[in-house]
């Protein structure tokens, strides 16, 4: 295989993902784009002063491009991605996919019709921490999994959330799907099936009230980011100052959901605690496994199982094991989500991540977000079309239909 030529288009927050693509003899960052002049100056900062670099995604046509990371603002995934996917070249997309099922059924069909791989950056199924749990969810250790809880403290969330575009819905819909499709891919994933109906409450709660700086403070062409004003000291939440001039999306929320396969799953989610980390409880038949840590920092997570009948808790549980990998950024988890990536574009097959799971993680987040806007009402999960569907479930290969039943991504 000859070194791919990988672009970036979008060189803000999370263009450090895209510099785990530069390895020699498999990959190379040759072109890059962004609006502003910040994101095209750190563009050579990551890669170099060879790259070519473009204020527009267009004008990387010309670079002869292998595969390209679209890692822009959220609500801005879809023009880019359209693009690339139209000229035969093969795109990764950061997560959360879009902001609406809409432009994810729109993404997943211009794959589906162009035939050009589509690869989503849920790099949570790559934690180490994570991928324990689900074999010994395969192997049968808590019998079958019947319900899938999740409990996210995000600490630092008024830093991370509510001083720049993600406070607003006309960017995100809300943070119950731009944070949350993460944790709801992870519990489908583990739960090996797919929200259906959904229910859900929210409010904001803590940063409605804190003070804003002016319209327009922030949003020139050259934009601040998250670290320019991180301040990790300032306690309690509702002493942040400088929000986004528009907070219009909730600070807690909570959700139920019921999964295409029975299972039953919970979901919780709040900004504005003194701690940061995700606790992930599966429920079996014949068991319950737990995570303390999750290993996105440099701590060595704890798993604990319990399978034997007991009275009251106890934290001595049956089978307690320590999970290694987390001494790495993100648990190892970007490297591994990125050099499966390159391997997909360069020959294609199965990957653990998938485009349809990435769109019901979208799915889930919309429909649970329109449920607590409406004061709880149960609200529907749409589906993906038969026929798309399908496709993705081959590893983005055109099967005969007679020969279909071979190994699937889910």
């Amino acid at each position: 295989m000859t070194e791919l030529r990988v672009g970036v288009v979008g060189i803000g927050q999370r263009a450090t993902l895209a510099t785990e693509a530069n390895r020699p003899g498999v990959a190379r960052v040759v072109s890059c784009a962004d609006p502003s002049p910040r994101g095209r100056a750190d563009a050579v900062r990551l890669f170099g002063t060879d790259i070519a670099v473009h204020r527009d995604h267009t004008g990387m046509a010309a670079d002869g491009l292998d595969a390209v990371f679209v890692l822009t603002p959220d609500d801005r995934h879809v023009e880019p991605a359209l693009f690339f996917l139209s000229a035969g070249v093969p795109v990764f997309v950061e997560k959360p996919l879009a902001i609406t099922v809409e432009d994810c059924d729109r993404l997943l069909g211009a794959a589906f019709a162009s035939g050009t791989r589509l690869y989503v950056g849920h790099n949570l199924r790559h934690l180490p921490v994570l991928r324990r749990m689900r074999e010994m969810i395969d192997a049968g250790r808590i019998g079958r999994v019947r319900s899938v809880w999740c409990r996210h403290f995000v600490g630092h969330g008024g830093d991370y959330y509510f001083k720049d575009w993600h406070a607003e819905r006309a960017r995100t819909t809300g943070l119950l799907l731009q944070k949350g499709a993460h944790d709801l891919d992870v519990i489908h994933w583990l739960a090996g099936g797919s929200s259906r109906q959904v229910v859900a409450l929210g409010d904001l709660a803590v940063y409605g009230a804190n003070p804003r700086r002016p319209a327009g403070d922030r949003d020139a062409e050259d934009p601040a980011r998250m670290p320019d004003w991180f301040d990790p000291d300032i306690w309690p939440p509702a002493s942040l100052t400088g929000l986004n001039p528009v907070v219009d999306v909730e600070d807690i929320s909570m959700m139920l959901s019921r999964l295409d396969n029975g299972v039953l799953a919970s979901y919780q989610q709040c900004h504005f605690t003194p701690d940061y980390w995700r606790n992930y409880t599966v429920i079996g038949d014949e068991g319950r496994l737990e995570n303390f840590g999750d290993g996105l920092e440099d701590e060595r997570p704890t798993l604990k199982l319990w399978n034997q009948r007991r009275s009251g808790y106890r934290s001595d549980a049956d089978h307690t094991e320590t999970v290694t990998g987390g001494d790495r950024p993100h648990g190892g988890a970007d490297e591994e989500l990125v050099g499966e990536f390159l391997r997909f574009a360069a020959g294609g097959g199965a990957t653990r991540t998938s485009p349809v799971a990435a769109r019901e993680a979208v799915a889930v987040g919309v429909a649970a977000t329109a449920s607590l806007r409406a004061g709880g009402v149960r609200t529907q999960v749409p589906p993906l079309a038969p026929e798309v569907a399908r496709y993705f479930a081959f590893h983005q290969e055109r099967i005969p239909e007679e020969s279909q039943g071979g190994d699937r991504v889910g």
